[in-house]
């Protein structure tokens, strides 16, 4: 059994980051090798490895935590950002296809954290049970749209 294609993927994060400070500490250790004089000290070469630690596991939580995944289409579409899972038979779509933009305050932030990520607007979803929740994105009328298709309603 195969997979279901996805219809719509926004990463949560990028590796631009972990490529910047891994390509610094190439470039640190090609200068060490090439450049005569007295080598760098060993507390150097620790921060320059915690610095890549850190930009890498920070892209990688990105990742994890905040992509955002529409998949399947009719009855067994589902939204996901992170490890949360809504389905799309639970979401309002009049509600959907009447928002135009802005952020409900107060409502919780689908994949967890406490506020949407930076770089990131919150789109606000209307579940079956009446509760609302954002669902960040950078791009909010492309995810809307695809929702809408996912969903059935081909009218974004």
């Amino acid at each position: 059994m195969t997979a279901p294609a996805e219809d719509y993927v926004e990463l949560g994060g990028s590796w631009r980051p972990a490529w910047i400070a891994g390509g610094f500490a190439v470039l640190c250790v090609v200068l060490e090798l090439a450049l005569p004089g007295p080598d760098l000290p060993l507390f150097a070469w620790a921060a320059l490895a915690v610095v890549v630690a850190i930009a890498t596991s920070g892209s990688l939580a990105g990742r994890r935590l905040w992509t955002v995944r529409v998949v399947g289409t009719g009855e067994e579409s589902e939204l996901s950002v992170g490890r949360e899972r809504v389905a799309l038979t639970e979401v309002d779509a009049d509600h959907l296809r009447a928002l135009e933009s802005g952020v409900d305050a107060g409502a919780p932030v689908l994949g967890g954290g406490w506020s949407i990520p930076k770089g990131c607007t919150g789109l606000p979803l209307r579940l079956a049970d009446g509760r609302t929740v954002l669902v960040p994105t950078r791009d909010p009328d492309a995810l809307r749209a695809a929702l809408l298709t996912a969903k059935g309603t081909l009218e974004p």
